[in-house]
């Protein structure tokens, strides 16, 4: 049996599709469906159990099944905006701890998500070696959350089992129930399509002009691949970043968008939001040395290719989903 936390979310649900391609359906998916749409994710897939997450979260006392090889979790709070710091220990700290010791115990390998957010603003770099995780100050109480994570299971030697991944900037089919979370390709797409400019932040910043803000955008399909690749490797264990190691301007993003759908750009500039500059990221490019040292396949889907296989064979096909489409493919 394979375990995916998270399993009705973005990243989640994405690497349910890939292993029901590799004819995977003992699955049992673990989540909180609530009210909103995430459940679409799972409708076109197949797995064999659900569990709701409160419900998994209080059968660990009596472990995981004997039959499950692997534990991929995906669950936890990501909006990088929520406050509630006792919900962020909960689902993000707590929760990873505890389902990590007792995958050790029952020597259960753990795939987990950490997150790029760990690297506050990118004073210190993006070296994800987990002696240096101390120094890292994250800007919000998300990041603090995956950090103090990392932390835990590198000081109870938990990764000495685990893999962790810090996630950089991840877009793709099946995010479209993360609201204001969603990333850029989604919103420019809906933006260009109800008649409007694409709005980008301006920055604020001085020395800095306008669309300098930049990421590490990785396509979801190949952090999918990677997580498999050391579900197949024992041997790797440890802290991983899981990105491109190529930084891009949000601007690139937009006008890939743009190009994907044939039409001219047009981009406007808005002030961003003055909550939000203080927990900014202005720049993120994963440190990816260690992953290829180990022999961990990178992503290898470029910005302008992954850009057009979501725009043109996803939310251009009125599907935003893996699996409800005839033109999923791996590439």
């Amino acid at each position: 049996m394979i375990i995916v936390t998270g399993g009705a979310g973005f990243i989640g649900s994405a690497l349910i599709w890939r292993l029901n391609q590799l004819d995977r359906r003992d699955i049992l998916v673990v989540d909180r469906l609530g009210t909103g749409e995430k459940w679409r994710n799972l409708a076109p897939l197949a797995f064999a159990e659900f569990q709701g997450k409160q419900e998994f979260a209080e059968s660990l006392e009596w472990g995981l099944p004997e039959d499950c090889e692997v534990v991929f979790h995906m669950g936890a709070c990501s909006s990088t905006t929520e406050r509630d710091a006792d919900y962020l220990m909960g689902n993000n700290a707590l929760l990873t701890r505890d389902l990590a010791r007792i995958c050790a115990q029952q020597k259960i390998r753990l795939i987990y998500a950490s997150s790029a957010a760990t690297y506050g603003d990118g004073a210190l770099g993006y070296a994800d070696d987990p002696g240096g995780i101390d120094r890292l100050a994250p800007l919000n109480g998300y990041g603090w959350s995956k950090q103090l994570a990392d932390r835990w299971l590198r000081d109870e030697g938990l990764l000495e089992t685990a893999v962790g991944f810090k996630f950089f900037n991840v877009f793709g089919p099946n995010e479209y129930h993360k609201e204001s979370m969603r990333s850029m390709v989604l919103k420019a797409w809906e933006q260009i399509h109800a008649g409007g400019p694409v709005r980008l932040f301006a920055n604020h910043r001085d020395g800095f002009a306008n669309g300098d803000e930049s990421r590490d955008f990785v396509y979801v399909k190949d952090v999918v691949e990677t997580m498999l690749a050391a579900w197949r490797m024992p041997e790797v264990h440890g802290l991983f970043n899981l990105g491109t190691g190529m930084a891009r301007r949000f601007e690139d993003l937009a006008l890939a968008v743009f190009q994907a759908l044939g039409r001219e750009p047009k981009i406007d500039w808005v002030p961003m939001p003055t909550e939000l500059r203080g927990q900014y990221q202005y720049h993120t490019c994963a440190e990816m040395s260690r992953s290829t040292a180990i022999g961990l396949p990178l992503p290898a889907t470029g910005l302008e290719e992954a850009v057009r296989d979501y725009v043109c064979n996803y939310l251009e096909n009125g599907c935003a989903r893996l699996g409800a489409s005839g033109t999923d493919s791996l590439s």
